[in-house]
C-alpha cells in the first residue's frame, strides 16, 4: 500500500504540473509581443482567406476560457497549430526535427553520463591522486566553458584549418545510401556531438566525484573493508550504488532535455533539429512553433522526472516510507 500510494502521488503530481505548463503555455504565448491577428496578418504564405480561416479555426474571436479550453482538446490529439511563416502544420515541422535532435542531445547526453559517472569514481576513489586533480580541474573548466564557444573552436580548428570534418549541416547534399549515408550523417554529427558531450561531462564528474567521497567514508563501507572484502568489490557492489542514488535525478533530468534541442550547438554547427528550429522561430516571432516545441520539452522533463521519482523510490524504500 506505501508503494501504491507514493506511485500515486507522484503520477497526480506530474499531471498537475503538465496541466499547469499547458496553461502557462497557453496564456504566455498571448501576452507577449505579436498577438495572433499580428502574427497571421504578418505571414507571406497565407492569403487573406486563409488568415481569416485560421482565425476561425483557431477560435480567436471566442472568449480566452473557450479558447482554453478548445487549446487543451486540440492538444490532446495531437493538433498544435499552423505555424504562421510557411502555414505548415507544427506537428509537421517538429516531426521533421525531433529524431536529428534525439540523435545528436540523447547521444551526447549518454556518452557524458557514462564517462562522466565513471571518471567521478575514478577519481573520488584514488582521491589526491594524479587523475583525481587532472580530472577535477579538466571538469571545472569543462563545466564553465560556453558550449558554443568551444563549437566555435571545434569548428575552426577541425572544419576550417584542418578539414578534417565538415563545417555544419546534418548531411551532405548528394544523395548517398547505404554505409555512406551512415557514414555521412556520423561525419557531420561527430562535432556537434563532441561539443555536447564534453560540455555535459564535467558536471557528472563533479557530482559522482562528491557523492562517493561521502559514502566512502560510510559505516557499512568501512565495515565490508574489515571483512576483507577486495577492494573492487568494495567500490563496485557497496560504495556505488550508494553514492550513484543522488545522481539518478540529474541523470534523468538531462535526458528529459532531450528534444529540446540544444539551440546554440545547433546553431553553430547548422545542424537541422529542434534547437535551430525553435531559435528561427524566436528569430520570425513564429509563436505557435515555439509553442509546440515549449510544450514537447516540458512535457519530456516532466515525465522523465517521474521515471526518476518513480526509480529512486524503488532503490531507496526510505523514500516511499517517507
Amino acid at each position: 500500500m506505501g508503494s501504491q500510494r507514493y506511485l500515486l502521488r507522484k503520477v497526480l503530481h506530474a499531471v498537475l504540473t503538465l496541466f499547469f505548463v499547458l496553461a502557462f503555455n497557453f496564456y504566455l504565448f498571448r501576452v507577449m509581443p505579436g498577438d495572433p491577428y499580428t502574427l497571421l496578418a504578418r505571414s507571406e504564405r497565407l492569403s487573406r482567406d486563409q488568415i481569416n480561416q485560421q482565425i476561425d479555426a483557431l477560435g480567436l474571436n471566442d472568449p480566452m476560457v473557450v479558447q482554453f479550453v478548445n487549446y487543451l482538446r486540440d492538444t490532446l490529439t495531437g493538433e498544435l497549430g499552423i505555424s504562421v511563416q510557411n502555414g505548415f502544420p507544427v506537428t509537421t515541422l517538429i516531426g521533421e526535427r525531433i529524431w536529428p535532435t534525439t540523435l545528436l542531445v540523447g547521444l551526447s547526453t549518454l556518452l557524458s553520463t557514462v564517462f562522466g559517472l565513471l571518471i567521478g569514481i575514478r577519481g573520488a576513489w584514488r582521491r589526491g591522486s594524479t587523475f583525481d586533480t587532472s580530472s577535477l580541474y579538466g571538469s571545472l573548466v569543462l563545466y564553465s566553458m560556453p558550449e558554443g564557444w568551444m563549437g566555435m573552436l571545434f569548428l575552426l580548428l577541425f572544419a576550417g584549418i584542418w578539414g578534417i570534418f565538415p563545417a555544419g549541416g546534418r548531411q551532405s547534399a548528394q544523395q548517398l545510401t547505404g554505409l555512406a549515408h551512415f557514414a555521412d550523417i556520423a561525419n557531420h554529427l561527430f562535432l556537434p556531438c563532441l561539443t555536447l558531450t564534453l560540455g555535459y561531462i564535467g558536471e557528472y564528474a563533479i557530482i559522482m566525484r562528491s557523492s562517493l567521497l561521502e559514502v566512502k567514508n560510510e559505516e557499512f563501507v568501512q565495515t565490508a573493508r574489515a571483512k576483507g572484502v577486495r577492494d573492487r568489490d568494495v567500490r563496485w557492489h557497496h560504495a556505488v550504488p550508494n553514492a550513484i542514488l543522488p545522481t539518478l535525478t540529474l541523470v534523468f533530468y538531462s535526458f528529459g532535455f532531450v528534444l529540446g534541442g540544444a539551440i546554440i550547438v545547433e546553431r553553430v554547427f547548422s545542424y537541422e533539429g529542434l534547437g535551430s528550429l525553435t531559435y528561427t522561430a524566436i528569430g520570425q516571432l513564429d509563436y505557435p512553433v515555439l509553442e509546440g516545441v515549449f510544450l514537447l520539452s516540458s512535457a519530456a522533463v516532466i515525465l522523465f522526472n517521474l521515471f526518476a521519482d518513480i526509480m529512486y523510490g524503488y532503490l531507496d524504500p526510505r523514500i516511499r516510507e517517507a
